[in-house]
């Protein structure tokens, strides 16, 4: 079973909640119970009356596995841990650019326009502190028990919050889930206490959490990664530069305690395909046979084009009941399906949602499998999702026999609907790689053969290596533009109270045009095909692209405002003056005045560099 850090309450000394602060961890913990005549109902929600009774319907049919995905094992106790996310009724549908309007983003770029847009932002950050979408990290037990109808009964215990944090709430998980079986309510209690003595989440850093008597040790994703909807964090144009960290423990984006190796152990090969895909914003369903698998497989997914803030809307474990079922199901043929990538474990989503266009099956349905989420992997708080049937899989990647080509082949041939009859991991999809499999850091993957214990270290290890190359790849893709998130200085001698110039225009065309005549670069240069310009085409017009490059333009925005703030204050005005004219003079005076009044107004908003 897992090795759980221990937990006591002790009731004379457990702190007092204090709603605010738990607020920047979570939302609410729910209990929840599958009852025969009513079906999902949710029996507990603390603190209370923070959800509507939409959100409560949705959180209730998410945090159970769907019935065709039931552990079939009868044994008396069953655990699983698994994450879902979905989108907040009240928000409106995200607004993707069009072709024409990347073109033209520099006018809604230009240093006023840029100024207005952040002062705006932090106005309305603190208003509508909710993001659009909201997580739920569940806990689910399973007890099968024949003198009970149906031989058994359901209860998960969930953890809600606006924030990506998969690396602090599996862990707390691990704590709060079995705690609750045992006391009950004070449970819930006892821990959001403690959840609310935390200090304010820093992104990007090891953080270190107490719980009881217990210490979570978690590294959070770093503020480039995270939707800004989420709050504004500070961000710096040397934590998105187009270099590696020397330290790979650092996280580079979402979900980097993901186990894309354990996951992906069957499609190694496919791995290159599914970054493009992920580039420019295809549409993936991801089949699982349960749903710890599932969204596993789809957090490994958004982690592999770190460090991009990857824009897509992904739903980590995707059920019939989700209100956008009813729309992507009425698509019909020829329709384009929205940019998303879904997690099932529910085979009526290979009929229901034909017309999507690329299709992932991993996971095994062998006994126990969904207990990979349960696993720790180190004192960090990460887990791995080592599944046991892996284990007993040999890492062959240079072995190539006709067989297994006819397999292939034959897979292709049935197309997806073969699942119905006998899961098999594959993908179907037409797209046409640019960039080819890299066979060297392939081969520098460490087999350990059929040792549980071995396997799960070298699976960290084979992470490491796996995330290190795509984080590499996605460093090198991003790197033609760093040109245009350059910041200046004032040059010596020159007046710093004049505004800052803008930063280098983008033309979608002329970047292009360009980029075609100098080359890709050579580490990309010998690992893509010669139609590679099409990739950067196919990015500029997917929906990744606006996003990325609108929050790397802000904050070079913000950089070059810092500078140029601190060029003003160490400014020697009367040296200025004593080599200006009268009606410069009076201009560099005006200019003074209108920098001073911007500043106040910065600041009276929350201020830039508290942003921070």
């Amino acid at each position: 079973m897992s090795r759980s850090p221990s937990f006591s309450v002790k009731t004379e000394l457990s702190p007092k909640l204090d709603p605010e602060s738990f607020r920047q961890w979570a939302v609410a913990f729910c209990i929840i119970r599958f009852d025969l005549e009513q079906g999902q109902l949710i029996e507990e929600c603390y603190p209370p009356g923070c959800l509507t009774q939409d959100e409560e319907l949705e959180i209730a049919f998410s945090s159970f596995p769907d019935s065709v995905s039931q552990h079939q094992n009868r044994s008396s106790i069953h655990d699983c841990i698994f994450f879902f996310r979905f989108r907040r009724q009240d928000d409106s549908q995200p607004v993707h650019v069009s072709s024409p309007e990347i073109t033209e983003v520099d006018k809604e770029l230009s240093p006023k326009y840029t100024e207005k847009r952040n002062l705006r932002r932090l106005s309305t950050s603190k208003k509508n502190e909710d993001s659009r979408y909201m997580y739920g990290y569940v806990f689910n037990r399973q007890r099968h028990d024949e003198r009970l109808k149906r031989g058994g009964e359901q209860k998960s215990v969930v953890i809600l919050s606006r924030s990506p944090y998969s690396s602090v709430f599996r862990p707390l998980l691990q704590i709060m889930g079995p705690l609750y079986f045992d006391i009950g309510k004070k449970a819930l209690e006892h821990i959001a206490a403690y959840v609310s003595m935390w200090p304010a989440p820093v992104p990007g850093k090891l953080m270190e959490l107490p719980i009881g008597n217990a210490m979570l040790k978690v590294n959070l994703p770093p503020a480039h990664s995270l939707p800004s909807e989420s709050g504004l964090f500070e961000e710096s144009v040397s934590s998105m530069a187009p270099f590696l960290p020397n330290n790979q423990i650092v996280p580079q984006g979402l979900f980097h305690d993901s186990d894309l190796f354990g996951t992906f152990r069957g499609l190694l090969l496919q791995l290159w395909v599914l970054w493009e895909l992920l580039l420019i914003g295809e549409p993936l369903l991801i089949i699982a046979p349960t749903p710890p698998q599932c969204c596993e497989a789809v957090a490994s997914l958004v982690s592999l084009v770190a460090p991009l803030l990857y824009s897509v809307d992904f739903r980590p474990y995707f059920t019939i009941h989700d209100p956008e079922f009813a729309h992507l199901n009425s698509l019909q043929q020829g329709d384009t399906f929205p940019p998303m990538v879904l997690g099932v474990t529910n085979l009526f989503f290979l009929k229901a949602l034909r017309n999507i266009p690329h299709i992932v099956s991993v996971g095994s349905p062998a006994p126990n499998s969904n207990r990979l989420a349960l696993t720790m992997r180190s004192s960090t708080g990460n887990f791995s999702a080592r599944s046991e049937a892996f284990g007993l899989q040999q890492l062959s990647l240079k072995k190539f026999s006709p067989s297994n080509l006819l397999s292939a082949v034959k897979l292709r041939r049935d197309g997806p609907l073969c699942l119905m009859t006998e899961h098999k991991e594959a993908i179907w999809s037409t797209y046409a790689a640019i960039m080819k499999p890299d066979t060297s850091i392939l081969n520098r993957l460490i087999d350990a053969g059929m040792s549980p214990r071995v396997e799960e270290s070298m699976s960290v290890v084979n992470n490491e290596i796996l995330r290190r190359h795509f984080s590499e790849l996605t460093t090198n893709f991003l790197a033609p533009f760093g040109p245009y998130f350059r910041t200046k200085t004032p040059s010596e001698g020159s007046s710093p109270f004049v505004d800052p110039p803008s930063l280098p225009p983008f033309n979608a065309d002329e970047f292009l045009g360009s980029l075609s005549a100098r080359g890709p670069g050579k580490f990309l240069s010998k690992r893509m095909k010669s139609n590679w310009l099409d990739l950067y085409r196919r990015f500029l017009k997917g929906p990744n692209f606006m996003p990325w490059f609108q929050r790397r333009r802000a904050v070079a925005e913000q950089e070059q405002h810092k500078l140029w703030k601190q060029a003003r204050m160490n400014a020697d005005i009367q040296q200025f003056i004593s080599k200006m004219s009268e009606l410069e003079i009076v201009d560099s005076f005006n200019a003074i005045e209108r920098h001073f009044l911007g500043e106040i107004q910065w600041e009276s908003m929350g201020g830039v560099d508290r942003m921070g």
